[in-house]
C-alpha cells in the first residue's frame, strides 16, 4: 500500500509514528484530526489454548515472523480462559474492570459481554471510527449469539463478520456461520473443516482489502479454534507424529505435593490411564499446530502476493496457554502457573528489526492499545493496557510494568444460571471445572489473585487464605512453594500491591504497575 507515492519504509516508521500521534484522528470519542502519515494494516491472529511450549513446534512461523520481527519473551494472560481473555483483547481492559471472569453467564460469556454494553466501546469500534476497515473471522466471544441478539446480530463496529453462530465449531465439523448477516451451514466433508474454512475467508478478504483506497488500511481479527480441544486438525494431518508423548518437564505427574494450597491436596497422582489420555490429546494438539503453522505461512503468502506485507503488522499469539500433566493436572487451564499463564506474542511489521528480543512484561491487556497506536488514535481512558509500540525497536521505555496483575476464574464456572445460547457454543469444560463441579465445597479454595513480578517471581493469594510464592530464578517448574518461608515485609508489599491494582483502572493502575518491592529490585 503506497500513500502520495511513497511506501510506510519510505516515510520512516519512527517519524510517521509519532506525527501520527501528535496530530490525533477523528473517531467516536478520541482524539479527532487528521493524521498526515500514512497507517500500517494489523493482522491480528489469536489461536485458542496455545501453551508457549508449543510455539517450538511451528517452524514456518519462526522462519516467517519470529526471526524478522519481534517476540515477547514475557507475554501473559490475566485470566487464562478464553471468554475472559477475549474480553480483555477487545477492550483492553482487565477482568475486575471488565467484571469478565469465567466463560458462563453470570461472570462471564456473550450474553454478559452485549449487556453490560462492553462491546459499545472495543478495538474494533475505535479503528473502525477511525477508518480502518475491521473484519472478524472465527471464533468471538464464547457463548454468542444469545436468543437476545439473534443469529444474525454484528457486533458494532465490524465491516466484515465470519463468525460461527451454530452447531459444533469446536469439534470441526457440523457447524453454522453468521456471514455478514446471513447464516451458512457446513457439513461433515473435509471441506467444510473449520480451520481451512476459516483460512479461505481470511485470505478472500485479504486480497479485497488491498483493492481498498490506499487511505482505508484494514484491520483484521482472525480467530482460529485450533489447538482448543477436541483438537480435531484437517484431514491432511491426522497421520502425522505416530507414537509421540508429552513432555515429562519436573512439574509432570509432580511426585510431592504437600507444599501447594489446599486444593492441590485433593489432586491425584496420574494414573497410566491418565497419561495415556495426555499423550494422546497431545498428539492431536501437535498435529493442530501444524496445520496453524501453514495457516500463517498462507496468509503471508497473501499479503506477499497483493503487496501489503511490507505495510501489514502481523500479530501472532493465544488467548491462554494450556497445562498437560503438570502439577498433576491433567488438561486445561485457568491456573496462576506458567502453561496457563504464559502465552506466544510475536510481531513482525514496519520498522521492527529481525529477531529482536523482548524480556519486559506484556500482556493481552496491551493488543488493543497496541492496535489504536498504530492507527494514530488515543484509546479511552478506561483503557488499563499499554501500547507496546516503543518496544517494538530502539530503547526500552525508561518506565514500564514491573508486575502483572493475575485473576484467577470465580466460583461460578460452568453454572447453567440463565444460559441462553447452544451448548455448543460455549467453552467445553476442561478438568478443573469438572473437579469443581464434583468437589463444590472446595471451590472457594480455587479462587486466586495474585501477581507476576518481572520475569522471575509468581506471587499467589487465595480466598481461603492459601499462597504461593514462586522464584522461577531458582525453581522454574514451580516445584516448590515458597509463600510461607517468604520474607514477612515482602509478603505485606505484595499483598499490598495486589489490593491497589485490583482496585484500580487506566493509569492509576499503568503507574501502580511500575512499582517493585524493594526486596526484589
Amino acid at each position: 500500500m503506497r500513500f502520495l507515492g511513497r511506501s510506510w519504509r519510505s516515510v520512516g516508521f519512527g517519524a510517521a509514528w509519532a506525527l501520527a500521534w501528535v496530530v490525533g484522528l477523528a473517531a467516536p470519542g478520541l482524539a479527532a484530526a487528521q493524521p498526515q502519515a500514512p497507517r500500517a494494516n494489523i493482522l491480528f491472529i489469536l489461536v485458542d489454548d496455545m501453551d508457549l511450549a508449543l510455539l517450538k513446534n511451528m517452524p514456518r512461523l519462526k522462519n516467517l515472523l519470529t526471526d524478522r520481527g519481534v517476540e515477547f519473551q514475557n507475554n501473559l494472560v490475566s485470566t487464562p480462559l478464553c471468554c475472559p481473555s477475549r474480553a480483555a483483547t477487545l477492550r483492553g481492559q482487565f477482568a475486575h474492570n471488565t467484571g469478565m471472569f469465567t466463560s458462563h453467564w453470570p461472570d462471564g460469556g456473550y450474553l454478559k459481554f452485549n449487556r453490560d454494553g462492553l462491546e459499545n466501546s472495543t478495538v474494533a469500534t475505535w479503528l473502525q471510527g477511525a477508518g480502518y476497515r475491521t473484519a472478524l473471522i472465527g471464533k468471538y466471544i464464547n457463548g454468542y449469539p444469545s436468543t437476545e441478539t439473534g443469529p444474525s446480530y454484528i457486533p458494532p463496529g465490524w465491516n466484515h463478520w465470519f463468525v460461527p453462530n451454530g452447531g459444533t465449531p469446536y469439534d470441526s465439523y457440523r457447524y453454522r456461520v453468521n456471514f455478514n448477516g446471513r447464516t451458512l451451514s457446513y457439513g461433515s466433508d473435509p471441506a467444510s473443516h473449520i480451520n481451512d474454512v476459516l483460512l479461505g475467508q481470511a485470505n478472500s478478504f485479504l486480497r479485497s482489502a488491498a483493492a481498498d483506497a490506499p487511505d482505508k488500511p484494514f484491520f483484521l481479527y482472525l480467530a482460529p479454534y485450533l489447538p482448543h480441544g477436541p483438537a480435531i486438525a484437517p484431514p491432511r494431518y491426522l497421520d502425522r507424529l505416530p507414537g509421540i508423548r508429552a513432555p515429562r518437564p519436573p512439574s509432570f505427574n509432580e511426585a510431592d505435593m504437600s507444599d501447594k494450597p489446599h486444593w492441590a491436596q485433593f489432586v491425584k497422582p496420574l494414573t497410566a490411564a491418565d497419561i495415556a489420555d495426555i499423550d494422546t490429546f497431545y498428539r492431536k494438539r501437535r498435529q493442530s499446530i501444524m496445520a496453524v503453522d501453514d495457516f500463517v505461512a498462507s496468509l503471508v503468502r497473501t499479503l506477499q502476493d497483493t503487496g501489503e506485507l511490507a505495510n501489514t503488522y502481523i500479530f501472532f499469539t493465544s488467548d491462554n496457554g494450556f497445562h498437560q500433566g503438570q502439577h498433576r493436572l491433567k488438561a486445561g487451564k485457568g491456573w496462576p502457573y506458567e502453561e496457563d499463564i504464559r502465552v506466544p506474542l510475536i510481531v513482525r511489521g514496519p520498522g521492527i528489526p529481525a529477531g529482536r528480543k523482548v524480556a519486559q512484561l506484556s500482556g493481552n491487556v496491551d493488543y488493543a492499545p497496541t492496535f489504536a497506536a498504530i492507527a494514530g488514535i488515543q484509546p479511552p481512558d478506561f483503557v488499563d493496557g499499554r501500547s507496546l509500540l516503543p518496544l517494538f525497536s530502539g530503547a526500552a521505555p525508561a518506565r514500564w510494568r514491573q508486575v502483572f496483575l493475575l485473576e484467577g476464574p470465580t466460583s461460578s464456572e460452568g453454572s447453567g444460571a440463565e444460559m441462553v445460547t447452544e451448548a455448543s457454543l460455549l467453552e467445553p469444560k476442561d478438568a478443573q471445572a469438572a473437579a469443581a463441579e464434583a468437589a463444590p465445597k472446595v471451590w472457594k479454595n480455587h479462587i486466586y489473585r495474585g501477581l507476576r513480578i518481572q520475569s522471575n517471581h509468581t506471587f499467589t493469594r487465595y480466598e481461603n487464605g492459601d499462597g504461593e510464592f514462586y522464584d522461577m530464578n531458582l525453581d522454574p517448574f514451580q516445584l516448590t512453594n515458597r509463600y510461607r518461608t517468604m520474607p514477612a515485609g515482602l509478603k505485606a508489599a505484595l499483598n499490598a500491591q495486589l489490593t491497589t491494582l485490583r482496585g484500580a483502572a487506566g493509569q492509576a493502575l499503568r503507574n501502580a504497575e511500575e512499582t517493585l518491592p524493594a526486596a526484589l529490585r
